[in-house]
């Protein structure tokens, strides 16, 4: 039960810190999960964000479920879920509730841009974090290249019309290049013997 309790109230601090999504959550989970409380390491945390990103949800829900299904079973994955989700629970009701009549004025307009930008630099701490431990021979280096050039592309080249357009529209999925990455990583250890990273 006090690991439940634990669960909760560590997932429910990370969920009332983090504001910008999922993404902006990742420098809170390596320093509570990996530094803190040793719940797992950099290679693990990676792991859960990678399947986190391809299978349904948002990451830091998915996230959150792994992790406490890893410390507690079912039931911390569950507490560790309800602890994340919680805060913004809460937050967003407050917020529906009372936004509408404050976003035309200035100072308000101006704080969100503010947190957008702080929010960009805890990503962009979190990749390089996450780029040492991954990031770590020629073929994951070409693997990191070759999705951070499809994922740009998707994301800010215009796409022809037509099959050609969904084709690579389709490509450029987050979840089809966290797939194919995985079968280009299986690829690469087969052909090493099943040896090395």
């Amino acid at each position: 039960m006090s690991k439940l309790v634990e669960l909760f109230l560590l997932f429910a601090k990370i969920g009332v810190c983090t504001i910008g999504g999922g993404y902006a959550m990742l420098p809170i989970l390596q320093r509570e999960l990996v530094e803190k409380k040793k719940w797992a390491t950099e290679e693990q945390l990676a792991d859960y964000y990678a399947v986190g990103q391809c299978t349904p949800g948002v990451i830091a829900v998915n996230t959150a479920t792994f992790v406490g299904n890893s410390q507690a079973g079912i039931a911390g994955g569950i507490v560790a879920t309800l602890g994340v989700v919680f805060p913004s629970i809460v937050i967003i009701l407050i917020v529906a509730a009372f936004l509408s009549n404050f976003m035309h004025i200035q100072w308000v307009i101006h704080a969100f841009n503010g947190v957008r930008a702080g929010v960009v630099a805890l990503i962009l701490t979190s990749v390089i974090k996450l780029m040492r431990g991954a990031v770590v021979d020629w073929p994951t280096r070409i693997i990191y290249a070759a999705v951070l050039v499809l994922s740009a592309a998707g994301a800010f080249l215009p796409m022809p019309a037509g099959v050609l357009g969904a084709a690579l529209g389709y490509v450029c999925s987050p979840v089809v290049l966290v797939i194919l990455s995985g079968i280009v990583g299986i690829c690469v250890r087969l052909r090493r013997g099943g040896k090395g990273k």
